[in-house]
């Protein structure tokens, strides 16, 4: 497939990053209200009524208007599983909110639906974000996904069980699998967690990938879903890490990453890929938890270094009402440190700006996350800046779980998932 989907490096958003409530907000429709009113349909990161954002959304909106009497913010929180699908219908119906907090931007802005950052943010503020982060919100040199909260990906590891084993961290893929194999002979019901289920699929493959020299995209930025390193990648993984039971007892391709992550805080879980927030998670319950960067293929050697996965959440503008000055003048005041940095906080996120996440004390940067932030600037994102990603992830995430089963053949799944992305492709 030789379709460009990136800027100038190959930078590659999951559709939420974290556990969806079933939902929280207003559930009227429509975009801004009378005259000084803006409306932001934002997607809710907690997972109970004590963790809702709404308290966030609701002290935000009111110190906004206290310094600025003359606009008032209406916050509509939904659900990470409708929110793509509600902001969507109400763009189509001619009710766009304001602003909307989603997974996934590149479609509105292919549509031209989008202000983009230069017409709402000063320079200063525009340049204060992660680079990473701004590239993979950008369309061609054009900012108009603007991240938000971020995130970067790392192995976990049990330090009990792996002290138990007499193992220590892996560098390598081989040093994986012996690790999961002294895992495995003490009873560790999943050795290594991989969940390939079709909740996130796309993350783990990614990371793989990527600890192989492979990846989404090749170096000149065109999909490559089915190149030989990706090919050898899922091969062994299904010959050395499936095929003598060293995952545990869920087939990869029905674990989901909510489920694997459930296990790892339950002492279930040797080794998995995890965030920031499921550390925080693991430790409250008193399992002492090691990280460290995702093992390398033999191939590359333990010396080399790979980008890990970064996932984003963006906030947009719509152009819709015409609010632009309105709109710029709250986001400023969302995207100051202090601001930004407390829902990174609440949620152990990562915050999207140079500013907010320079130290501790100024941008609320837990300590145990800084090694997330240093992994999340070299990091490739998934490919959000091509309209056609949040198909090509569907696919990826409904059939990449088949290449490691049983009677699975790495090559042929592969090569139909390039070719479903080709066709969607070909669609635009």
């Amino acid at each position: 497939m030789r379709r460009r989907i990136f800027g100038s490096a190959a930078t590659a958003v999951t559709l939420g990053l974290l556990t969806p409530l079933a939902g929280c907000g207003s559930s009227t429709d429509g975009g801004a209200g009378d005259g000084g009113t803006l409306r932001l349909v934002a997607a809710e990161y907690g997972d109970s009524a004590a963790t809702s954002s709404k308290s966030y959304w609701d002290k935000v909106t009111t110190d906004f208007t206290a310094a600025h009497p003359g606009i008032k913010v209406e916050v509509q929180l939904l659900p990470w599983t409708d929110i793509d699908r509600e902001v969507s219908r109400m763009v189509k119906s001619g009710k766009a909110p304001d602003m909307a907090l989603m997974g996934a931007y590149s479609d509105f802005a292919a549509q031209g639906k989008l202000y983009s950052a230069d017409e709402l943010l000063s320079v200063t503020a525009e340049a204060n974000f992660l680079q990473p982060l701004a590239e993979a919100g950008s369309v061609g040199n054009t900012l108009y996904g603007l991240p938000f909260v971020a995130s970067s990906r790392l192995l976990f590891y049990n330090e009990g069980l792996f002290s138990k084993a007499g193992v220590s961290a892996p560098r390598t893929w081989s040093e994986l699998k012996s690790a999961a194999k002294a895992l495995k002979d003490k009873g560790v019901k999943f050795p290594y967690a991989m969940p390939l289920g079709p909740e996130e699929a796309h993350a783990e493959a990614m990371i793989w990938e990527l600890s192989n020299g492979g990846g989404y995209a090749d170096s000149s930025g065109n999909y490559s879903l089915a190149s030989d390193q990706n090919i050898q990648t899922f091969r062994w993984i299904k010959d050395n890490l499936v095929t003598p039971g060293l995952v545990g007892p869920t087939p990869p391709a029905q674990l989901n990453r909510a489920d694997a992550f459930a296990a790892f805080t339950r002492g279930e879980v040797g080794m998995l890929n995890g965030y920031p927030s499921l550390a925080h998670e693991a430790r409250a319950k008193g399992i002492s938890v090691g990280t460290v960067a995702m093992p390398v293929s033999d191939s590359l050697g333990s010396g080399e270094v790979t980008p890990t996965v970064g996932v984003a959440d963006w906030m947009m503008a719509f152009k819709q009402h015409g609010h632009r000055t309105e709109i710029g003048t709250f986001l400023d005041f969302v995207y100051q440190d202090k601001n930004l940095s407390e829902f990174a906080d609440r949620y152990h996120l990562l915050p999207s700006t140079v500013s907010a996440s320079r130290t501790p004390s100024g941008g609320g940067i837990d300590n145990n996350d800084q090694q997330f932030l240093t992994a999340l600037r070299g990091a490739q994102l998934y490919p959000v800046n091509d309209p056609d990603w949040v198909t090509v992830s569907d696919t990826i995430k409904r059939n990449i779980g088949r290449a490691v089963e049983p009677s699975g053949d790495p090559k042929a799944v592969l090569e139909d998932i390039a070719s479903k992305a080709n066709d969607a492709g070909k669609k635009h």
